[in-house]
């Protein structure tokens, strides 16, 4: 990295960075989805520079590590469209489902891919191997069937393909975590209906499993339409646990003799909204120890749970933010990250709680004199309530600003809505801190890490709550003179997209905006998004079509006239979840009326960027439509952006 000699003295916004939009583009992938097999580990990289290409990746006991995958196989599943739980791992052979044509294809070691499912309109998720019946059990999302939408079921299939698959069971809007009991007598999984999404209501089964695995008699263990169950497991000696939120937080709970106990009860979450297949937050090392992920406030921390005395103790990492939890006996592996380290595969020895970086998802190393360390505030928003969030300061060791200028502020709005804001490492933030930016990424109501009621404050109020502490956000850094409150900016992509958009609609605070593949028009996005989302806004605006009004009140396509603020649009050309025409008709409307505006489409996108040369271009567009905006010069040359009416 470059560094000057002496600070130099310049505005807000030009300062050069050694943090570049390519080391971010090509240097940086994402981690997922961790698995365990024997004494070897598995993860998937989600790698930019390859065009976004899943690779399933092993770390053996030798210390080695090698792709799985081939090329040009892609290991990403699209049920829900989200995917996850793109891949199982039994005795080394991988089943993993390929992109381009959804198929599942088992891959022996050392062998090439050959696929075990039909060619059909069929995608596969989230699924285990029966070794006692040599079969796979998954989640199946139908696009054949002549319904309204796609049909899901729990299926099996015979590991070698060469007989058709078993319908498991069906009846269901939706499927997931199907786990069967160490000794394969049981099967659990979980199901949920339209309107719900599953962190609203789901249910626990347990089905008796007869001699070709389908379900005999069926129990219901735990969950409703207010009850959010997430992620069974079956302890070594066979006792099923699981999350679950009955009392406002998800907690952990196990299933014994027909009934269902609290192991722990705490204000904290074990768990996490279920966007993806395959999550994890607890593991088991042995019948009595649960290695746990636990959320408090926004910040994980990892933990040993004692089952027989039910005491919880604290396990010291580095580490602020941790997913895909896996463990067996003395060791346990996850993907974690904090302030000062990016996402990584990280491998934790129990005994010793030494900590093993097995791959991180950048090589980039930050000199901590451009390194803006996040801290976690909370601020007074409407109705009397207390929002929260991360805050960035600005960081750059070799400027400063004029004695009395303050910082332009972005503030990010994260998708989900129902997600949450991480403090880990993210280099795409620290290119905007060390550019002389402010950063606020708000937690607003809605999110998660909080407790149920948090998360509930969005029902019937997306659009309205989301944009209130956003707004209220910003003007707190205002009044305590950390931002120019004549510089505020907001981003947010997908949900964040709609909350940004609306803030630019029914406020004037901010004085520029970046929509990444956002909602405008809440109508258009009832009829035409896909199945999994299809029914969401009844939750978070009201039922369709009684309330109506609403529907139109809180979309901004229909209130053009009241946005009177520079935007900047990116949209990915194949997004089914949120499709163009939603960007394109507000970016035309804009353009009709005069503003500053400008619209970067991407071929081959869907829902996310996930070409590196894509994220490199959005990130850089976005930078250099500030600069017009805000008058700044930029401190490199980046490709200009046309923008209309400036």
């Amino acid at each position: 990295m470059f560094r000057m000699k002496k600070p130099q003295l310049a505005p807000y916004g030009s300062w050069k960075s050694p943090i570049t939009s390519d080391l971010i583009a090509s240097g940086t992938i994402r981690l997922e989805q961790v698995a365990l097999d024997g004494e070897n580990i598995y993860w998937i990289e989600m790698r930019p520079a390859e065009g976004g290409r899943c690779v399933v990746v092993q770390h053996s006991s030798d210390g080695q590590t090698k792709d799985i995958t081939p090329s040009p196989f892609n290991a990403r599943t699209r049920v829900h469209e989200y995917g996850g739980g793109a891949f199982a791992i039994h005795d080394s052979s991988v089943y993993f489902s390929n992109f381009t044509d959804q198929r599942i294809y088992c891959q022996a070691p050392g062998g090439q891919p050959r696929p075990i499912t039909p060619e059909k309109k069929m995608r596969y998720a989230d699924g285990i191997v029966d070794r006692h019946r040599k079969r796979l059990i998954c989640v199946c999302e139908d696009h054949t069937a002549r319904e309204p939408e796609p049909v899901n079921t729990l299926m099996s299939m015979d590991l070698h393909g060469t007989e058709r698959g078993l319908v498991l069971v069906s009846g269901n809007d939706f499927y997931s975590s199907p786990r069967l009991s160490p000794d394969g007598s049981q099967l659990a999984w979980l199901t949920w209906n339209h309107p719900d999404m599953p962190w609203d209501g789901t249910f626990l089964w347990v089905g008796e499993l007869e001699a070709d695995g389908s379900p005999g008699q069926i129990k219901r263990v735990a969950g409703g339409p207010d009850e959010s169950v997430f992620q069974p497991e079956w302890s070594p000696d066979g006792v099923l646990h699981f999350v679950s939120d009955r009392t406002g937080w998800w907690n952990l709970y196990r299933w014994r003799e027909g009934h269902v106990e609290p192991i722990i009860e705490m204000e904290a979450e074990f768990g996490a909204p279920q966007w993806l297949f395959g999550m994890s937050t607890y593991a088991f090392e042995s019948d009595e120890s649960i290695i746990c992920a636990c959320n408090e406030k926004g910040t994980w921390h990892l933990a040993i749970l004692d089952t027989a005395t039910q005491k919880l103790r604290q396990i010291t990492t580095p580490y602020t933010d941790i997913s895909y939890l896996r463990a067996k006996p003395g060791r346990a592996v996850f993907v974690a990250g904090s302030p000062t380290e990016p996402a990584s595969v990280v491998q934790l020895d129990l005994r010793s709680e030494r900590i093993n970086v097995l791959r991180r998802s950048t090589d980039m190393v930050i000199d901590p004199g451009y390194l803006s360390i996040p801290r976690a505030i909370e601020f007074p928003t409407e109705r009397g309530l207390t929002a929260h969030a991360f805050f960035y300061p600005q960081k750059n060791q070799d400027y400063f600003a004029q004695p009395g200028e303050l910082p332009p502020l972005l503030v990010i709005s994260h998708g989900g809505p129902t997600s949450i804001a991480s403090n880990k490492l993210d280099p795409m933030i620290q290119y905007w801190t060390s550019r002389g930016f402010a950063v606020l990424n708000v937690n607003y109501g809605g999110s998660t890490g909080y407790g149920r009621p948090y998360r509930q404050r969005l029902n019937c109020q997306w659009g309205v709550v989301d944009v209130e502490d956003c707004v209220n956000g910003a003007k707190h850094l205002v009044a305590m003179g950390e931002a120019d409150g004549d510089r505020l900016i907001i981003r947010g992509a997908s949900a964040g997209g709609y909350t940004t958009l609306c803030a630019l609609t029914f406020y004037d605070i901010f004085r520029a905006g970046a929509d990444y593949y956002g909602v405008s028009d809440l109508e258009a996005m009832r009829k035409e998004t896909h199945k999994f989302e299809s029914r969401y806004l009844d939750r978070l605006i009201g039922a369709y079509p009684e309330r109506r009004d609403l529907y139109q009140k809180r979309s901004p396509i229909n209130f053009v006239d009241r946005l009177s603020t520079p935007v900047i649009f990116f949209q990915g050309l194949e997004d089914r979840v949120v499709p163009p025409d939603q960007t394109e008709r507000l970016f035309r409307a804009l353009l009709q009326k005069g503003l500053p505006v400008s619209y970067l489409p991407f071929e081959g996108e869907q829902h996310g960027f996930r070409h590196a040369g894509n994220i490199k271009r959005a990130l850089e567009a976005e930078l250099y439509f500030y600069s017009k905006v805000f008058s700044f010069r930029l401190a490199d040359p980046i490709e200009p952006v046309t923008i209309h009416n400036i």
